[in-house]
């Protein structure tokens, strides 16, 4: 089963023992960010910094002559990772015998909702998601696939692997994060990440609904969580709270708006690429699931991409429907393997046993710079016993 570990350029660039450590886990690809979110990274090896400061999303290399004159385009990485950050990592990892795919974060970008206001998700409160940018705006479209296009075919790269590409909500790990003070469930969650800008409030109108009457529903609906009362959780929650002919107009919406982007972007991004080329998204198989790893419908993303991304920490459950879903497809198991921060090395081998009889062919490791040397040991040693 070929394996894949999670890199940022910095974690490789200045270390001249990085590639080989890396191929040394036993792993056959690295995929490696090339496009990416604000973030304050470990560095535990590296012989020059331990702590990286990724100040706002950025992209990793020099972007071409696309951008020119438009106002939505991605900005440049500052001295984390300077020049071509990625392309100066990915030929390292290529000479330690790795193959390189792009690692690319889209629809999660604080800096483009600072600095762009309206392109931004708005709750039914009117509160705007900075980092959320909605994915129903003609001019964020645009911007998401080009970027797709731009950050995912880089010379030496053999496929991609596109994350966040579909809707954001309220889960983001922002800044010393304080919204976690009143549960919300998976119910309160899909009322939470329902966009008011005014493409979505046209959008809206399209199903039937106005959008100021399922504003204020979805205000009254969310109204009891705020005071305690229990999520049931679902989408049959979603359906109690909200009454179960809206909440299919709002997913319906929401539905289309995700597949027709996920559809052009990687429709774009095969235009661009060299033949063999792998796309694959980092997908949940539940349609409204918002966040890193966007809610997909498996038939329809298997007949679009190559594969998907999925994430196991909690499990292999989520596996299935993807692989039931198209024999021949990609299906990563995407395992987290830094104890500290919550993952399992320790385990790998068994989490991959199980994963291997729900579908998955393949696996990604979550991530070899942040990992301590006792993890990377557990790494090592469980790909040995494959």
């Amino acid at each position: 089963m070929k394996a894949s570990t999670f890199v940022y350029p910095w974690d490789v660039n200045g270390d001249p023992e990085a590639a080989a450590r890396i191929a040394g886990l036993g792993v056959q690809q690295a995929t490696l960010a090339s496009a990416y979110h604000s973030t304050r990274a470990l560095t535990p090896r590296h012989p020059r910094h331990r702590i990286v400061t990724a100040e706002h999303a950025a992209v990793l290399y020099p972007t071409d002559s696309r951008w020119e004159g438009r106002a939505l385009r991605p900005y440049p990485a500052g001295d984390w990772a300077p020049g071509d950050a990625f392309g100066e990592a990915a030929e390292a990892l290529t000479g330690a015998g790795l193959e390189v795919h792009t690692w690319v974060v889209l629809a999660h970008n604080s800096r483009l909702g600072a600095e762009h206001p309206d392109t931004s998700v708005v709750n039914a409160y009117g509160d705007r998601y900075p980092w959320a940018p909605c994915i129903a705006q003609p001019a964020t479209r645009a911007y998401l696939v080009d970027l797709a296009v731009e950050a995912a075919v880089r010379p030496g790269a053999a496929g991609t692997e596109l994350e966040s590409l579909g809707w954001y909500g309220l889960q983001h790990l922002h800044a010393h994060d304080k919204t976690g003070g009143v549960p919300l469930g998976d119910a309160g969650m899909y009322l939470m990440a329902l966009c008011f800008c005014g493409t979505c409030r046209e959008g809206y109108g399209d199903q039937g609904l106005d959008a100021d009457a399922l504003a204020a529903a979805v205000r009254a609906a969310l109204e009891p969580l705020w005071r305690g009362a229990p999520d049931d959780g679902g989408w049959a929650g979603v359906e109690k709270l909200l009454g179960a002919g809206t909440a299919a107009a709002t997913r319906a919406w929401r539905d289309e708006t995700a597949r027709t982007l996920q559809e052009t972007a990687v429709r774009e991004v095969r235009a661009a690429a060299p033949e063999g080329f792998q796309i694959l998204l980092h997908a949940d198989p539940v349609t409204y699931h918002v966040g890193a790893n966007p809610g997909v419908d498996p038939e329809h993303i298997l007949s679009v991409a190559d594969g998907v991304v999925v994430p196991c920490a909690g499990g292999a459950d989520l596996l299935t429907p993807f692989a039931r879903a198209r024999e021949d497809a990609v299906v990563a198991a995407n395992f987290p393997v830094v104890s500290a921060m919550g993952g399992s090395p320790g385990t790998l081998t068994a989490d991959v046993a199980r994963a291997t009889e729900a579908g998955a062919s393949e696996v990604r490791l979550y991530h070899a710079g942040l990992a301590s040397d006792g993890d990377l040991e557990a790494i090592r040693s469980a790909l040995a016993g494959r």
